[in-house]
């Protein structure tokens, strides 16, 4: 019995065998793949837990890669990238990332960061029985349990990440949360006024679940404080 299969994608045989070590140490299936083309052909027949992607490989690259895979899986995606400039971070989280570590990295780090997405998942997965596990938001639905989200009656793919700060809004529905309280609450990690992830989380939310993102009806902006969701009841 593993702790969970993890997909590493990356053309460098030395951080392949480094990250061996490391996560078949901690007790994960580990599987791997040298570049996009190859990533999505074992995505299509594997059950992958979380994938750690690079940015930059043959064939196919990471953020093209993360694209295609973001038509049809929701599980965590980290990406990996020598190039540490915001852009090249909003880039990867815009594309549907959950999270994004800059080479050079520390190996206990990264397994940290596999450690979290997968908590949180799993989290999701199986909430506490007392949650409210169904919450309805005039034509907005969020299951907790089952991490479906729905407009309309349709169903609206969203990334673990981003259905955390759905669901941490809806939850809180009806009042204002402030973007140190939910990045710190999501990303379980010190808020920077300099950091705009939550933003651009944000933006990719309203893109899925509103009928105009710039009018949105459901995720409304606070100027100067935060987010709110919504109370329709």
């Amino acid at each position: 019995m593993h702790n969970g299969t993890i997909l590493l994608v990356d053309d460098e045989p030395e951080i392949i065998k480094l990250m061996q070590i490391y996560l078949e140490n901690e007790g994960y299936r580990l599987l791997m793949a040298r570049d996009g083309l190859e990533a999505l052909e074992l995505v299509s027949r594997e059950t992958i837990d979380v994938m750690v992607l690079d940015v930059m490989m043959p064939n196919m690259d990471g953020i093209e890669a993360c694209m295609k895979i973001r038509e049809t899986e929701h599980f965590p995606i980290i990406m990996l990238s020598a190039k540490g400039q915001d852009m090249d971070k909003i880039t990867g989280l815009s594309v549907g990332a959950d999270d994004y570590v800059t080479k050079p990295f520390s190996p206990l780090e990264l397994v940290a960061r596999i450690k979290s997405q997968l908590r949180r998942v799993r989290k999701y997965t199986h909430p506490s029985p007392v949650q409210e596990h169904e919450m309805i938001l005039d034509e907005l639905s969020i299951n907790s349990a089952t991490h479906e989200v729905a407009l309309a009656g349709e169903s609206i793919k969203l990334t673990p990440r981003e259905f955390a700060i759905v669901e941490l809004l809806a939850r809180n529905r009806g009042q204002v949360l402030s973007m140190e309280q939910i990045y710190e609450k999501v990303w379980k990690e010190q808020y920077l006024e300099s950091n705009n992830t939550l933003m651009v989380h944000v933006r990719k939310i309203r893109e899925k679940i509103e009928n105009d993102p710039r009018k949105p009806k459901y995720l409304k902006t606070v100027w100067g404080i935060g987010y709110k969701m919504e109370k329709f009841d």
